[in-house]
């Protein structure tokens, strides 16, 4: 149902094109032309990689790997387009039933105008939106040097020191400062007595989403106005006469109010807290900026840098804290090293902070973030200089200028006398009035009350909206304002340093020039449009062009979040299809599209159980059981759901040990809240103990959670709501085909059950975004990043169900041909019912390092010589690497990937014969271009090196910098952009 309660039509339904119906006599012998662009082997590929495997068909493998008590031979519902044209004529049906105003909400959300060299070549460029996070430095310096502009970007602009490499939007940035600033501040830090002060102005869907994230941690939270606290004293009347540990303020406000918070942050200071801003950073090229008046942390989005609204997402968040902090950030951080030839090299920094590593004790869940968006933004900022970026600010504030004259001139009220883009003007119950007067004439403003209008302008607002504002009002639009319009706000408020420093921010003003740029960065990195990406537990597979063009079309991009309903009819209307595809294919009773990655579909399904338990008047259950083998973000979101972390063993096969989960659920049951089980396991197996497992977990009164990372795995296989799943979150960029865009965008909404529906995520501004009893909000906007959700609406439509199945039997086929291909080289760890994997496996290297000492580094770094991204290495059992193909990936790519394993195999035999690790190919990979032309004190030769057995010299990968020095570039930390000496030799 979408939000004002009717039933959609869906697009297919108004259209005559005809419907593939994978069950009828055509469909017993053709499919979709899709579903053969999509699956990489051809019959006859399938055909001989079964007999490798020694298994009859598909279906067999089915039958014998997955345990048949959970296997379900239920018809999915969704029929397959006929064509992807037919395909993308349904999506331009949906498209055209949303209407596009120009919105002057503001609220966070604004018009802006992506440049086009960077909506061609980022946006719309599988170089940059297919490849992964770059966990492989060597083959990623493309990326991380955008995102090194990015971190340089936020906090030259922020006035601090260090800025991470992106968060998921605004509303959870600031909830995300909550914490560290709890983590830092040392009041009330032994028994979480002192409380976390709102300043009033901030966003409301940020006051709403921290509050949500503080009630599990137990978190005090007051909401204030603090304008005028200027001492320790009126900081604790504000916060209700208690201690304070962090205050958080927008700047500007959300009614558009510019404040002097430096008195207001001496005090903090004072009474030991930390205060964060959330600020705008277009308004910082004119504003002064937050670290220089005593801001610790600075947050929020930069979405306006160039990114579209999108109905509320995807978008970069940001934060950038002060020296000393470093440590604390949450997600990813770029920072500047050097390679083994001495050469400046970039990688992810202080990763030990992060989930993978740290597990409950990180300082975040965070695994995906935003990083194409953030990419997009920091090119934005390469694009337009700080010239421009200041021209584009004082162009926005001379609009707000005319607009407020024309207003006050004619006896309204402006309530601020210093605001840089939004009026919060006051107008006795005539708000509604005036804001139906801009809507009939195409204009969207904001009723904040009764009596205020709120009205916000951006790069993209005209005369022409100015005029139709003024009219709304009932006055006259105001000549221009001149060019030399001096700002008007208090001179301790206009920013003085510079900002946007580095050489590359000043450099790429021709289109010429930044076409050659991003084409340079983009030639450094390894991403799916080279080859294949066989990382376990990451699902890369294709991301179809088809699929990817609607997000960039007008009536999905140009959405404001919280724009009239009837305005995002069709948007609304596939979310809906979307979500009861999601169901039929998980076996869940309803979704919740909200969460923006899968770290916070885990959170906000995790929130759902305990809400659950809470209504059951069982608050006291709060023990979550998670195996040993899970992803870290499962304990990282399980400890910021407010619960407990209890490790399940691992069994010697690689299952989950039942007899130790007996005992912690004999030993826990009174106080269980639920397990977190990945299905298949991340071992890479169907343990035949999943229906005993929830079972055992639901008579002892808990929840039971699966994680839905592998769901490539099981769609028309088996479904986790009707094997004894309560909850999963579903990773729509692995398994549903948004692309991964080098760390990010991710969705990872919820599928529950019946009985935890009333608890999924809702939001404060559009009541029809979830259940009144909801646990809140888990982003910023009501379906998170709602603008790529065409994306797997079209691989789903463009599949149908017959077109899923096979999908998924290939995926799993894959995995089982390269497992069984290399099982000699490298012994396949984990296997399940007569020796087969499910849609991954893991080659153990562990015997291998210790008779050799060359390691699944060595084998990772060696395997860009041969043209590969490495596969997962050492998770979730160290010295190993997870493989995982995909149903993508064609029998000559599975091929090039054996041999190039084999060779690799080789290498390290040969090895075991000398002896010595330290002086093989393998303990120097990656080789550059630059390191045949120079000293070659090696005792292999060049060609060895560079052009091992199997590589084509006409199509030869080099990677930009050699292994890359991570000790380094931790104990040396610097996370902005380097001057240019420090890349001369």
């Amino acid at each position: 149902m979408v939000p004002d309660g009717t039933t959609p039509t869906p697009a297919h339904e108004a259209t005559e094109a005809p419907v593939f119906d994978a069950s009828d006599e055509l469909g017993l012998h053709h499919e979709p032309d899709f579903v053969g662009r999509h699956i990489g082997p051809r019959d006859e590929d399938v055909a001989q990689m079964l007999e490798v495997i020694g298994q009859p068909s598909l279906d067999a493998i089915i039958a014998k790997a997955v345990p048949g008590a959970i296997q379900g031979d239920e018809q999915l519902p969704m029929s397959a387009a006929p064509t992807e044209q037919a395909a993308t004529a349904e999506l331009r049906a949906y498209a055209e039933r949303n209407t596009v105003a120009r919105s002057m909400i503001g609220l966070g959300y604004y018009g802006t105008h992506t440049p086009p060299v960077i909506l061609r070549k980022i946006l719309e460029n599988p170089a940059w939106y297919t490849a992964y996070t770059p966990y492989q430095p060597e083959i990623s310096q493309g990326r991380l040097e955008a995102l090194l502009n990015f971190q340089t970007m936020c906090s030259e602009l922020s006035g601090l020191t260090t800025a991470g490499a992106s968060l998921l939007d605004e509303g959870t940035a600031v909830a995300e400062a909550m914490t560290v600033m709890r983590r830092t501040a040392k009041v009330g830090a032994k028994d979480n007595s002192a409380v976390l002060l709102l300043d009033s102005g901030l966003l409301p869907q940020s006051i709403a989403v921290t509050e949500t994230r503080a009630e599990p941690l137990g978190i005090p939270v007051v909401v204030a106005d603090l304008a005028g606290v200027d001492s320790v004293e009126g900081l604790r009347a504000a916060a209700g006469d208690r201690d304070v540990f962090g205050v958080i303020v927008q700047y500007p406000a959300v009614d558009g109010a510019i404040r002097d918070w430096s008195a207001l942050a001496e005090a903090v200071h004072e009474a030991g807290a930390l205060v964060t801003a959330a600020a705008d950073l277009l308004a910082l090229t004119l504003l002064t900026p937050p670290g220089e008046w005593g801001a610790d942390v600075v947050v929020g989005t930069t979405q306006r840098f160039g990114v579209p609204m999108g109905f509320g997402g995807p978008h970069a968040g940001f934060m950038a804290v002060r020296s000393g902090l470093e440590r604390t950030l949450p997600g990813r951080l770029v920072g500047v090293s050097k390679d083994d030839e001495g050469k400046v090299a970039y990688r992810l920094a202080l990763q030990t902070r992060e989930q993978h590593i740290r597990r409950e004790k990180a300082t975040s869940n965070i695994c995906t973030a935003q990083v194409l968006l953030a990419v997009i933004a920091s090119m934005y900022a390469v694009w337009h200089g700080p010239q421009g970026l200041r021209s584009i600010a004082r162009d926005v504030h001379g609009k707000a200028r005319r607009l407020a004259g024309s207003l006050s001139s004619a006896g309204l009220e402006v309530v601020h006398e210093d605001y840089f883009d939004t009026l919060a003007v006051r107008v006795p119950g005539q708000a509604g009035n005036i804001v139906a007067a801009a809507r009939r004439e195409g204009v969207l403003l904001w009723k904040q009350d009764e009596d205020t209008v709120l009205v916000s302008v951006d790069e993209t607002t005209l005369s022409a909206d100015l005029e139709v504002v003024a009219e709304a009002f009932g006055v006259s639009l105001a000549d221009r304002l001149g060019p030399a319009m001096e700002l008007t706000w208090p001179q301790q408020l206009q920013r003085t340093s510079d900002f946007l420093t580095p050489e590359v921010f000043h450099v790429h003003r021709s289109e010429t020039q930044m076409l050659r740029y991003l084409r340079e960065l983009s030639e450094r990195d390894y991403a799916l449009d080279r080859g294949m990406i066989p990382l376990g537990s990451c699902t890369m597979k294709l991301n179809a062009t088809t699929a990817m063009e609607p997000i960039t079309w007008p009536e999905f991009a140009n959405l404001h979040p919280f724009a009239p309903a009837e305005h995002s009819e069709g948007i609304r209307a596939l979310m809906d299809e979307l979500s009861q595809w999601l169901c039929d294919i998980t076996g869940y009773d309803a979704v919740s599209l909200q969460p923006n990655s899968g770290a916070q579909g885990e959170l906000a399904g995790l929130m759902a159980i305990r809400a659950y338990h809470a209504s059951q008047g069982q608050e006291h259950r709060d023990v979550c059981l998670i195996p040993a083998s899970a992803h870290g973000t499962n304990a990282a979101s399980a400890v910021m759901a407010g619960m407990k972390v209890v490790v399940v063993k691992t069994a010697e096969g690689g299952d989950i040990d039942m007899d130790d989960l007996r005992a912690k659920v004999e030993k826990h049951g009174p106080q269980l809240a639920a397990i977190m089980v990945t299905y298949p396991s991340t071992h890479g197996v169907f343990e035949d103990t999943i229906a005993d497992l929830c079972g055992l977990v639901h008579d002892a009164g808990g929840q039971v959670y699966v994680d839905g990372a592998n769901l490539n795995a099981l769609i028309g296989v088996a479904r986790p709501g009707k094997f004894g799943s309560d909850v999963s979150h579903l990773n729509l960029h692995k398994t549903f085909t948004i692309p991964h865009g080098g760390g990010g965008p991710g969705v990872g909404p919820i599928g529950v059950r019946e009985h935890l529906a009333p608890f999924l995520p809702n939001h404060p501004l559009v009541p029809g975004a979830g259940p009144a009893t909801g646990v809140g909000p888990i982003a910023a906007a009501p379906w998170g990043s709602a603008s790529i959700l065409p994306i797997p609406w079209a691989y789903i439509r463009m599949m149908g169900s017959a077109g899923l199945k096979k999908a998924t039997r290939v995926a799993i086929l894959s995995a089982n041909y390269l497992a069984k291909r290399l099982d000699e080289h490298y012994p396949v760890l984990y296997t399940g019912n007569e020796g087969l994997v499910a849609h991954e496996c893991i080659l153990d290297l562990r015997q291998i390092t210790k008779d050799t000492g060359v390691t699944v580094d060595d084998v990772a770094k060696r395997l860009i010589d041969y043209g590969f991204h490495a596969p997962t290495m050492s998770f979730p059992v160290s010295g190993t690497l997870m493989v995982e193909p995909t149903e993508s990936e064609s029998l000559d790519e599975l091929d090039r990937f054996v041999d190039a394993m084999v060779a690799i195999k080789a290498e390290i035999d040969a090895v075991g014969q000398q002896g010595d690790a330290d002086d093989s190919v393998l303990r120097h990979a990656p080789y550059t271009a630059r390191s045949m032309a120079g000293d070659w004190p090696y005792s292999f030769t060049r060609a060895e090196a560079v052009y091992p057995a199997g590589v084509n010299p006409a199509t030869k990968y080099f990677p930009p910098v050699r292994r890359i020095d991570g000790v380094y570039g931790d104990r040396n930390l610097v996370c902005s952009c380097p001057p240019p000496e420090a890349f001369e030799d």
